[in-house]
Parts: structure tokens; C-alpha cells; sequence
């Protein structure tokens, strides 16, 4: 999965949180927060070209978060898919009729991680001995006539105990500006949504999310950048998912670390993958992760392990992160690899990854290839960085060697679709 499949995730005390329940589902509370953790588990084993046993595997971690917590509804919606996709017709009724009673906003939203929104460009990697799917053939985009993007940049948290990081959200809005400027990125203002601090929940990202799912169409550009903390796999004591912190994550309570809490509040990783692969049908769509140790977001199975409560970094699974680059035109670019921080810059007022990236995108006026871009900004950031007698080396993934884009590219509409 090239550099790419390094990918381990942030450090930090705080921690995990799972799929957020539905409003019908409050009686769960706290004491479902390993029944969540299990189902964004169960979604980071399967995509659409899995084989029966990561299937199997899956279904297994759904049964238990029911056992855990039986009124959890999304983890039985999940778990008729699963069924449905194993052949058990009965089962994936049962579930789904369980779903439907209990309440689950996946069902709600018409969410299924198995159908991807665009057409499979090359065979999917996996680590169990399993044929791939043939790769369909290559899609071809038209010129660009939409343009559509979310930027979210998060500096401090209603946990007080959480790290404050001191550039994000300017990083964040430095990049928005650079898409919105005609020079350089050419979005219209209008499709350019910002979260930053307060605004930067996970209830609203998820909104702003499934705007852009809803608005752009395949001959469209979307761009999803995200500057905050994200949590190491091993900080997951129930099995290792990562979850990105949100303005609204709690990770502590009364000074100790909490999971339970964590899962009920943060943005699992798994989520994103899944909005960029099975939901966002623009042909071309790029990911920015500028995080603490967002190389975890990037691929990888590297990582080194520590208890809860330290300061380390892991990788998310390989199914996770090949998931995020299926389908066609899908380029994700982090800021670090493995086991590195995603440094900032009291001299630049930035993070080092976005401010390269922005000057990059200046330089070139936004006409160069994203993956010419790449290679500027980690030549850029490694050099600068080591000058420091430190370590920070950029990572990039795509779905094939053929999917490259520009963010301004003739052609693109200038003005807001109503």
C-alpha cells in the first residue's frame, strides 16, 4: 500500500470513542461504550472485496456488542448487513428488524460500507490469503464542474485535559482561504464549510460530512482537510480502533482516563474512511490529515505499544486504511508517518505539513498534480524539520498510479450550486 500503509495515528492520554448512538437509543448510555468500540472494530475488518473470514471475523465482534449492549441499534443494522453478506437471510432480518426497534442512525442515513460510491480502480490489499476482486475499468472524469469542501481545525477541547495544540485552527482557515482564493483553488466560498473549536463536534462533522455526500456528483472535486488529535490503536484496550478528538470528545473523567467515555464521544477514523468510500461519488476527492502522528491515519502496521494513559503512536488496520482509498480518484495525504508528530512552528504560526502544503499550492497556483505536490511539500517539511534535529516525512496514497488531480483545473465552475 506504498508509504501509505504505514499508517499509525496520534498519541495522546485521551482515547477512543465509537459510532455516536442514535437520539432513540439513550437508554445505552455509558456501559455500551465497549458494545460501540466493537461495531467500529467489526466496520474497520470488512470492506466491499473482503473474503468470508474478515466477514465472519466481523460478525463475530457484532454479536458481542450486542451481547454487551442489546439495545446498541447500529450494531444491529451492521450486523444484518454482515449476515446478509454471508448468505444468512434469516439472520439479517432478525437484525434488521432489531435495528428498526431498537433505533439506529446508520439505518436512518442509509449507510452501507459495502457498496463503494465509485467504481473500484485496483485490487483491494488485505493480509488474509484471498483473490481479489478484479479491478473494474478505469473511470474516466469529465472536466470539473463543481467544487465542494470541509476543513475542520481544532485547538482546544470541553475536556480541559486534553493537549491544547496552538495552530490548527489557524492552519485550518489558511487553508480554506487558499481553496477559496481564485488564484489558487478556486472554490466558490459558498461550498467551503469551516468547523473550527466549538463547531468542530462530532455530531457536526458528520452533518457536513453527508452535506457534501448529498451535493457533489461525479464530474465534482471535494476536499476533506482535518487538523486536530487523533488516538493511537493501542490506547484501545477493547481491541484497537482509532478515533479521531473532536471539540466535544471527553477523555477524561475526574482526572483518570475514561474509555467508555471516549467512545461514546469521538469520531471513529473508520467513519471517514467509510464517507470517502462508499459516499462521496465526486471522482476526484482528496483527504488532508495534519494530526499528532496522523502517519497512523496513512497506513501501516508499525506502531510501538504502551499502556493506557502514555504517549504513543499505532497503526490502524490495514483493511481500514485501504478502505479509505477505494473506489476511483481517492488521494489521501498525511502529515507524518509512524511513530512521528505532526510538528508546529511558533515561527511560521503553522503546522509544518500545512504550511508547505499551502505554499505548494501558492507557488503553483494551484495547477500542479496533487502527487507533484506531495513530493514538494515532504522534500519541504523533512529538510526544514531535520534542520531541527527532528523527524517529520510526510505520506501519500492514492487509489491507483493513474488517479492524480489539480485543485484548480479549467473548466470549474466559479460560481455555488443552489
Amino acid at each position: 500500500m506504498k508509504s501509505f500503509r504505514r499508517f499509525g495515528f496520534l498519541v495522546l492520554a485521551f482515547l477512543t470513542a465509537a459510532l455516536v448512538p442514535s437520539p432513540r437509543s439513550q437508554a445505552q448510555g455509558v456501559r455500551c461504550g465497549a458494545g460501540q468500540d466493537l461495531v467500529v472494530q467489526a466496520l474497520e475488518r470488512i470492506t466491499p472485496q473482503s473474503g468470508d473470514d474478515a466477514f465472519q471475523d466481523a460478525l463475530e465482534l457484532l454479536k458481542h456488542a450486542v451481547a454487551e449492549c442489546p439495545e446498541l441499534g447500529d450494531a444491529w443494522y451492521y450486523r444484518s448487513l454482515v449476515e446478509k453478506r454471508l448468505g444468512h437471510a434469516n439472520l439479517a432480518n432478525y437484525a434488521l428488524d432489531k435495528a428498526r426497534f431498537n433505533g439506529s442512525e446508520a439505518l436512518d442515513q442509509g449507510l452501507d460500507p459495502l457498496i463503494l460510491s465509485t467504481p473500484a480502480s485496483r485490487g483491494f490489499e488485505t493480509t488474509e490469503a484471498i483473490t481479489p476482486a478484479p479491478a473494474a475499468p478505469p473511470v474516466r472524469p469529465g472536466p470539473v464542474q463543481q467544487k465542494w469542501a470541509l476543513i475542520v481545525g481544532i485547538s482546544h477541547f470541553t475536556d480541559t485535559e486534553i493537549p491544547k495544540l496552538n495552530f490548527t485552527t489557524a492552519d485550518a482557515k489558511s487553508f480554506a482561504a487558499a481553496l477559496e482564493d481564485p488564484n489558487i483553488g478556486g472554490f466558490p466560498a459558498d461550498n467551503v464549510h469551516i468547523l473550527t473549536d466549538e463547531q468542530a463536534t462530532t455530531k457536526n462533522i458528520k452533518e457536513e460530512l453527508n452535506w457534501i455526500a448529498r451535493h457533489a456528483q461525479a464530474n465534482d472535486l471535494v476536499v476533506i482537510y482535518v487538523a486536530t488529535h487523533g488516538t493511537p490503536r493501542t490506547m484501545d484496550s477493547a481491541g484497537g480502533a482509532n478515533y479521531i478528538v473532536t471539540y466535544d470528545t471527553a477523555i477524561y473523567n475526574a482526572g483518570s482516563f475514561d474509555e467508555d467515555s471516549m467512545y461514546a464521544t469521538a469520531y471513529p477514523m473508520v467513519d471517514l474512511a467509510n464517507a470517502v468510500a462508499t459516499r462521496m461519488k465526486a471522482l476526484r476527492t482528496a483527504v488532508f490529515l495534519d494530526t499528532c502522528y496522523s502517519g497512523g491515519a496513512a497506513g501501516g502496521t508499525g506502531g510501538s505499544v504502551a499502556p493506557a494513559g502514555k504517549l504513543t503512536s499505532s497503526a490502524p488496520s490495514d483493511t481500514m486504511l485501504a478502505h479509505m482509498i477505494e473506489g476511483t480518484g481517492r488521494i489521501v495525504m498525511a502529515a507524518s508517518q509512524v511513530n512521528e508528530e505532526s510538528l508546529e512552528s511558533n515561527q511560521l504560526g503553522h503546522g509544518y505539513f500545512t504550511y508547505y502544503l499551502i505554499q505548494a499550492l501558492k507557488q503553483s497556483k494551484g495547477q500542479m498534480p496533487l502527487s507533484q505536490v506531495y513530493s514538494t511539500v515532504a522534500q519541504d517539511v523533512s529538510q526544514t524539520v531535520s534542520t531541527q534535529g527532528m523527524h517529520q516525512h510526510p505520506v501519500m496514497d492514492r487509489s491507483s498510479a493513474n488517479d492524480d488531480f489539480a485543485l484548480r483545473t479549467p473548466g470549474a465552475t466559479a460560481s455555488a450550486k443552489p
